[in-house]
């Protein structure tokens, strides 16, 4: 199992990356990515002067843009667009027609933006992405390519099961914002399980609040996938997990006909530093580790950006996380919030 795919190749001749926001996810993990991979980064910049200035000053980043405008004059640039989803039709508005574009999820705040959003990038033809980075991670394109080979047989059943203290209080733009855990993390789930396993029928959901975090919306949730009888999917997502680090859980198990995959995710148990991911496979009652070159933090952030670059230069055929197929996850996580809103069936009168 040494040589399945865990990281996507570079371009052969990377464009220069203009960053649109430079919030902590660009700082702790699309920079550091762009960095190791040696990607040229052209300029930044962000509505907070100050952010942008410390982030280019930790980078070696050139140069700060002043306005949205001066950014997006650079010529044969590809924009990595990182801001909240509510602002992210307003900016791709504003990029030059037929422009390189990679946005950070979630792909507008609801179904209806995420249309808009694909509409837009549609009349101004530009060659978007949503940054739907776990796809990339090195476990989970492991898994992709034990699943491409067959290895593991017939898909038939997929368990993600979260157990941590997500630091909600880090992101203050999330306060007030009426969808949060299934459209701000657990996506990234919903996300590479359409990836591995393809389209579900349907969902089923009940996301809840936390009373400790009156100013946020949902922080947990239970959802269940329907594949019909084809596979069993279901994800257990509690991310207000007080009691202390010893019994996090961060994890993916897959099984097939002929052998499983146990995946973990170790971001989650201390964001965003946690403990290296891990990937064993289970076949014929042995299971065996499998070395990993990095984990979703931050060698997934690779991906996406090698991708979209290949995919304008010609080098690749694919562009994999195209606002095409996007929009299918932000469906599902519409489907998703329908669920939880419409409740449960009614246990019938026993008398």
């Amino acid at each position: 199992m040494t040589d399945l795919l865990q990281a996507w190749p570079p371009p052969s001749r990377p464009r220069p990356i203009v960053i649109v926001g430079a919030g902590s996810i660009v700082r702790d993990a699309h920079l550091p990515a762009y960095r190791r991979l040696d990607l040229p980064v052209a300029g930044v910049f962000d509505i907070r002067p100050v952010a942008a200035r410390t982030t280019a000053a930790r980078f070696d980043i050139p140069r700060v843009f002043e306005s949205l405008d001066a950014a997006a004059a650079v010529p044969d640039a590809v924009f990595d667009v990182a801001v909240p989803g509510d602002q992210v039709l307003g900016i791709l508005e504003q990029l030059p027609t037929g422009s390189a574009v990679l946005m950070q999820k979630p792909m507008g705040q609801d179904l209806s933006a995420a249309n808009a959003i694909r509409a837009c990038c549609h009349g101004r033809r530009l060659a978007a992405a949503v940054n739907f980075q776990l796809r990339f991670a090195p476990n989970v394109l492991a898994l992709h390519d034990l699943l491409r080979r067959d290895a593991l047989g017939t898909l038939v059943d997929i368990d993600v099961r979260i157990v941590i203290d997500q630091p909600w209080a880090n992101w203050t733009f999330l306060k007030g914002a009426p969808r949060l855990e299934v459209l701000y993390h657990s996506i990234h789930y919903l996300d590479a399980i359409r990836w591995l396993a393809g389209e579900p029928q349907g969902a089923y959901c009940r996301a809840v609040r936390h009373p400790d975090l009156p100013d946020f919306a949902d922080a947990r949730s239970s959802i269940i996938l329907d594949y019909g009888d084809r596979i069993r999917c279901a994800l257990t997502l509690n991310h207000t997990h007080r009691a202390g680090p010893r019994h996090r859980v961060s994890q993916m198990s897959v099984d097939g006909t002929r052998g499983s995959a146990l995946l973990t995710m170790g971001v989650n148990l201390d964001y965003p530093a946690g403990p290296a991911d891990t990937m064993e496979i289970g076949c014929g009652g042995a299971w065996r580790s499998v070395p990993l070159r990095g984990s979703w933090f931050t060698e997934a952030f690779e991906g996406p950006m090698c991708n979209l670059q290949r995919f304008v230069a010609g080098e690749d055929r694919e562009l994999v996380g195209s606002v095409d197929d996007a929009i299918r996850t932000m469906a599902l996580v519409e489907a998703c919030y329908e669920s939880s809103a419409a409740g449960g069936t009614p246990v019938p009168d026993c008398e």
